[in-house]
C-alpha cells in the first residue's frame, strides 16, 4: 500500500519522507487492491497461488456479534470475508456539477472524443464504467431505429450489462434505453471522424477508445476516465476538480429542474427504485427560491 501511494510506476525506488505528496488517491490504491485480491482468489481455485495466501488477503468472520435484525433468516451462523488491506477513503459526499463547470470543461477538451465523453455523461447521465462499456451497436443515433431491429424512437442509446475486457461494466442487471439531443449526436459524429483516422480503433467494437496513447484502439479502462477528470480540471483552473459522478448528479438534478418527476429519473439513470434517485437530487437554488415565492403568493393578504 506504501508503494502503491508514493511509486512513480518508472523504476525508481521508493524513498518518501514525511510530508510526501501521495502519486496515487485513496480510492486509485483501493481500486488495484481489489483487482490484485481478485487474480490471486482466482490463483487458489487453479492451484497456481497456495490457499493460505487467502488468509492474508481476507479477514474471516461471522456474524454472532451482529444484532438480530441483520443476520437475516435462520439460525445458523453465517461466515463473510473482508478484506484486510484497504485504504481510507474519505466519505465526502458527491454534488452536482454546475452547467458552468460543465462548459469549462468542455473548454478545456482537446479532442472530440473528450469532448463526447463529457456530454455522454452530462446529457445522458451515464455512469462513468456504463460510458466505457458501450459498444457501437448500442449507439442508436437516429430517428428511426426500427431498421436495426430497435422500436424505441428517436436518437437514443442502450445501456447493456456484460463482461468487458477493460473491467467497465453496467451496475444494473437491467437494460435501459437513454434519449439523447442534438448536442450528443453531433459530439459523436465528430469523435466517429477523428477515431477513423486511428487505425487500431477501426476494428474494435468499444466506442471509447485509446487515440493518443498505447495500446491504440484498446477500450479505455475506468481509471482512464478519472484521469481525464483530473487533467480537464486542471486545465479548465477548476480548483475543487469535477469527478465523472459529478455530472450524472447534473444530469438527474437538470431533468428535476426541468420538470421530469422522480420515476422519470430513476428510469433515466438506471434506478430499480426511485428512493435510489433522491440522493442525485440537487435543486438548483434558482428553483428553490420559487418554490418560496409560490407558498408566499398563497398565503392570505392581510388588509392595512
Amino acid at each position: 500500500m506504501f508503494w502503491l501511494r508514493h511509486s512513480t510506476g518508472d523504476g525508481s525506488p521508493v524513498a518518501a519522507g514525511p510530508g510526501s505528496e501521495p502519486v496515487r488517491g485513496p480510492r486509485r490504491i483501493n481500486t488495484v487492491l481489489a483487482g490484485v485480491r481478485e487474480f490471486l482468489t482466482h490463483g487458489t481455485t487453479l492451484g497456481t497461488v497456495p490457499t493460505f495466501v487467502l488468509s492474508q488477503l481476507y479477514e474471516v468472520a461471522d456474524d454472532r456479534d451482529l444484532p438480530m435484525q441483520a443476520r437475516g433468516e435462520g439460525s445458523h451462523l453465517r461466515y463473510y470475508a473482508k478484506a484486510r488491506h484497504r485504504a481510507a477513503e474519505p466519505q465526502e459526499p458527491v454534488g452536482r456539477a454546475s452547467d458552468e463547470e460543465v462548459l469549462a470543461l468542455l473548454r478545456a477538451c482537446r479532442s472530440a472524443r473528450d469532448r463526447f465523453i463529457v456530454l455522454l455523461l452530462a446529457r445522458a447521465g451515464l455512469r462513468r464504467s456504463e460510458a466505457l462499456g458501450m459498444r457501437r451497436e448500442d449507439i442508436h443515433f437516429i430517428l428511426d431505429a426500427s431498421v436495426l431491429g430497435c422500436r424505441i424512437p428517436g436518437s437514443h442509446l442502450h445501456v447493456v450489462r456484460r463482461d468487458n475486457d477493460n473491467g467497465a461494466w453496467a451496475k444494473s442487471k437491467r437494460s435501459r434505453a437513454v434519449p439523447v439531443d442534438f448536442l450528443l449526436v453531433q459530439a459523436y459524429d465528430q469523435y466517429v471522424v477523428e477515431r477513423d483516422t486511428c487505425r487500431e480503433a477501426r476494428d474494435s467494437d468499444f466506442v471509447l477508445v485509446n487515440l493518443f496513447r498505447p495500446p491504440l484502439g484498446a477500450p479505455m479502462p475506468p481509471g482512464a476516465l478519472n484521469d481525464l477528470f483530473d487533467r480537464l480540471s486542471r486545465r479548465a483552473g477548476l480548483a475543487d476538480g469535477v469527478h465523472p459522478h459529478a455530472l450524472r448528479h447534473g444530469f438527474a438534478s437538470n431533468a428535476a429542474d426541468a420538470g421530469a418527476v422522480l420515476d422519470e429519473i430513476a428510469d433515466l439513470l438506471g434506478h430499480a427504485s426511485a428512493a435510489s434517485s433522491q440522493v442525485y437530487l440537487h435543486p438548483d437554488p434558482q428553483r428553490l427560491r420559487s418554490a418560496v415565492e409560490r407558498v408566499a403568493a398563497l398565503a392570505p393578504r392581510r388588509n392595512g
